[in-house]
């Protein structure tokens, strides 16, 4: 499949047939089951994790397929138009999922594990990975190719960001037994590594280094390799002095994320009363 997928995005046909069209739904079958996904654990890599680029470029492929249709339940009282090739995600009840009612949505072509709670209204987008028994809270967003693992708390309002292009580029990935804090943002590749907590707030990304007053040393992004979060990290929102120019003048202090501790039975019981949600 991967070479089928490849060969077609490289090379755009004058019009696709029904056997694009029935390799682009096997694609997006196994996306649902986790068979393949946008990226994965590499013991070999310096952040543990690996892009998948073919993957990537079978979920652009399904938008350069698909035409806009209308998905509209009542199309007088709520208009929905999207692409043919992503509809919503199709489940049951022997899916395991809890959809709580009230406005999500869950687009097709991406995996949901059992136990996953969707809160609503919150969005995941195709091509995310969601591991058995997390919960994606209230107005929570999980991206395209994002990779979210088991038990993970993705806590109201955190956005997580997917990098879907460009398509060598690693995807947001938070690992397992993960907890994001709420209005958190994680963005341009970033890797939670597991039982991390976020507190409240805390946004990481490329560009801003990560000080770790534990260990001593601060985490940052390169060319070659993603922002990385330590296991067992608690990090929070902090803020760092500028020492220089016009900004030591005017006393301004920029924002940067702050490892305070690492996790110990007092975190563990903060957050154990997520589990009766479940």
């Amino acid at each position: 499949m991967q070479n089928d997928i490849e060969a077609l995005f490289e090379n755009k046909p004058p019009a696709y047939t029904e056997e694009h069209f029935r390799l682009f739904q096997k694609f997006k079958a196994a996306l649902n089951a986790g068979e393949v996904r946008a990226a994965e654990p590499d013991a070999e890599s310096a952040s543990g994790w690996r892009v998948n680029g073919w993957v990537k470029k079978g979920i652009l492929l399904g938008f350069r397929m698909g035409g806009v249709v209308d998905m509209s339940v009542n199309v007088s009282r709520q208009p929905f138009f999207d692409k043919a090739t992503y509809p919503v995600r199709a489940f049951t009840a022997e899916s395991g999922v809890r959809i709580v009612p009230g406005g999500s949505s869950v687009r097709d072509g991406c995996f949901i594990g059992r136990g996953v709670t969707c809160m609503p209204p919150m969005y995941i987008n195709a091509g995310a990975y969601v591991g058995d028994g997390t919960m994606v809270d209230s107005h929570a967003l999980v991206g395209s190719c994002a990779q979210i693992g088991r038990n993970c708390h993705i806590s109201a309002a955190s956005q997580i960001g997917g990098v879907l292009e460009p398509v060598g580029a690693l995807p947001v990935i938070v690992e397992d037994d993960v907890l994001i804090g709420g209005n958190c943002g994680l963005y341009e590749g970033v890797v939670v590594k597991k039982r991390a907590v976020l507190g409240t707030g805390t946004i990481l990304n490329a560009s801003t280094p990560v000080y770790d007053l534990v260990r001593g040393t601060v985490y940052k992004a390169t060319e070659s390799q993603p922002l990385v979060i330590p296991e067992e990290a608690v990090v929070v929102a902090g803020s760092r002095a500028v020492s220089s120019g016009p900004g030591k003048e005017w006393g301004i202090s920029l924002y940067t994320p702050v490892i305070v501790k690492y996790r110990d039975s007092k975190t563990d019981a903060r957050i154990q009363l997520e589990d009766l949600l479940r």
